[in-house]
Parts: C-alpha cells; sequence; structure tokens
C-alpha cells in the first residue's frame, strides 16, 4: 500500500514548483517518482514521424518528480500533510492524516 496514489491531491514541497498544487497522473518507477498534473512541465524537441502520426516540434511534457518531494494535501488544514496507515473495526487498512487523525480514504 502506498502513501500517495493515482488521483490524490498533491502539493509540492522542494523544486522550482514548491507550493504548487495538482493532481498524480500516475505512479512510476516502482514507486519513488510520481507525475502530478502541470507540474514539472519541460520542453521537448520532438522529430516528426510520419508512419506514427507524429509532428515534428516543441512539445510540452509533464516529467516525474520524486515521491519524496510533494506531500498529500489536507483541505481540512490547507497545507500539506503527513499520511500514515491504520486498520478500522471492519478490518480495512486505511491512509489518514497525522495532524488530525482524519482518514483519507472512503
Amino acid at each position: 500500500m502506498r502513501k500517495i496514489r493515482r488521483g490524490d491531491d498533491v502539493i509540492v514541497i522542494a523544486g522550482k514548483d514548491k507550493g504548487r498544487r495538482g493532481t498524480v497522473l500516475r505512479v512510476v518507477a516502482k514507486g519513488r517518482k510520481v507525475v502530478v498534473e502541470g507540474i514539472n512541465i519541460v520542453k521537448k524537441h520532438q522529430k516528426p514521424n510520419p508512419l506514427l502520426g507524429r509532428t515534428g516540434g516543441i512539445i510540452e511534457l509533464e516529467k516525474p518528480i520524486d515521491i519524496s518531494n510533494v506531500m498529500l494535501f489536507n483541505p481540512a488544514t490547507q497545507k500539506g500533510d503527513r499520511v500514515g496507515f491504520k486498520m478500522l473495526e471492519d478490518g480495512r487498512k486505511v491512509r489518514y492524516f497525522k495532524s488530525n487523525g482524519e482518514v483519507v480514504d472512503t
């Protein structure tokens, strides 16, 4: 079970996009990196490939950032928050915010 998953709302805590928020699009590199919507945008010079129907030019891509540089966003406190795991009475393992104990997963 991962602390940060696809679809989570995160805030960047380090790097050129520090302080910006976005949604996790995917987790890559065996859970060590995440691609966040609108974060770590780079420009790539791309050659045209007529076989794939791809035009050439300069495109903008969202590149992965290390998972240690993002925190799960807590809507109650409007800040990034640490995440822990606990077992509920019905036997489910859920994530919760460390600051206020609120359960993340529903």
